[in-house]
């Protein structure tokens, strides 16, 4: 799996139909990875853009570390890809939970208070809603996805059909084609 992430293209691609597994003391979630997006280095919409900082650090670590960030009251997960040092990442877009659904329900509706409870595929079809589905927090960041602990992955047994289009939610770099997903996926982000 390691050998597919290196660089972020490559990375976002491979980590379609990969599982993301999170364990804690109330059980395990699985899910496949369902839509990502590639922030290679040198983007100017990546955060490593202008260089390595205190936020950003992780993305410039060995590849397979989580790059977890906070956005509009929202945690973001990332896999770290390409050599270290060079600061480039995938974003994990959306994924399609396989276990532990009714844990991840749950994780999802404590985080979201004040909200009516996630249903359906709004479960973990964005970025901040599979962090909070999977109880990913900062502590995360700089964590080690290839090593089986609270959070890693677990290769994927075929390619999936994949599709490919801009990303979403940037300012900057919008034309480029850096969004991955399996096509006909219901998880898929809108």
């Amino acid at each position: 799996m390691l050998a597919a992430m290196a660089d972020a293209e490559t990375g976002a691609r491979g980590l379609l139909g990969c599982i993301l597994v999170r364990s804690n003391r109330w059980g395990v979630v699985r899910a496949v990875i369902v839509e990502t997006e590639a922030y290679p280095s040198g983007d100017p919409a990546s955060h490593s853009f202008a260089g390595p900082t205190r936020r950003n650090s992780a993305m410039f670590g060995p590849a397979g570390r989580a790059y977890v960030y906070r956005i509009h009251r929202s945690n973001c997960l990332n896999v770290v890809t390409g050599p270290e040092g060079r600061g480039e990442a995938v974003l994990i877009r959306a994924v399609e939970p396989i276990d532990g659904i009714a844990l991840a329900t749950r994780l999802r509706a404590e985080a979201s208070v004040g909200r009516r409870p996630p249903s359906g595929y709004s479960l973990t079809n964005g970025p901040g809603k599979l962090c909070q589905a999977l109880g990913v927090g900062l502590d995360f960041d700089g964590h080690d996805l290839l090593a089986k602990a609270r959070l890693y992955l677990e290769p994927r047994h075929k390619a999936p059909s994949t599709g490919v289009s801009t990303r979403i939610g940037i300012s900057r770099s919008r034309e480029h084609k850096l969004r991955f997903f399996i096509k006909g996926n219901p998880w898929v982000s809108r």
